[in-house]
């Protein structure tokens, strides 16, 4: 098993990864019934597109000796209706000033990332905008 999810009541749920004991609680938004004081479940769906783009970007990134220290990531979950489901997720990539990659290492990271397991396992009709502020 990877994680076990326990209902909490009034929308919320807490998830436990079993390897490490981390918590993950998340609560219905304010749009849909809840209070919105954590993750919605889209919320981390959109969050782990950007976590998995940056990790393998950061695995390709220690083959080609590039420190990506300090990269951010910006994540916009855009909500589509009937049925209610997430239409786009605009990741904004931000790199620190002075990073120093050539054109090859940069197509390199940029597929990397686009290529990520979360973004090959979403729907393709769900829009990934990916952009990259080298």
């Amino acid at each position: 098993m990877t994680s076990q999810i326990i209902y909490k009541g009034d929308l919320r749920t807490q998830a436990t990864h079993l390897q490490s004991n981390t918590i993950i609680e998340t609560d219905a938004p304010t749009d849909n019934h809840g209070k919105g004081e954590r993750f919605s479940p889209t919320d981390i769906v959109a969050t782990a597109l950007g976590s998995c783009m940056l990790t393998i970007m950061g695995i390709k990134a220690r083959d080609l000796e590039v420190n990506l220290d300090g990269t951010s990531i910006e994540i916009t979950k855009i909500m589509a209706a009937e049925p209610r489901r997430i239409g786009g997720i605009k990741v904004t990539f931000n790199f620190p000033e002075g990073l120093q990659v050539d054109e090859k290492q940069r197509t390199v990271l940029e597929r990397a990332a686009i290529t990520c397991p979360v973004a090959k396992s979403l729907h393709p009709d769900l829009v990934q905008d990916v952009v990259f502020n080298w």
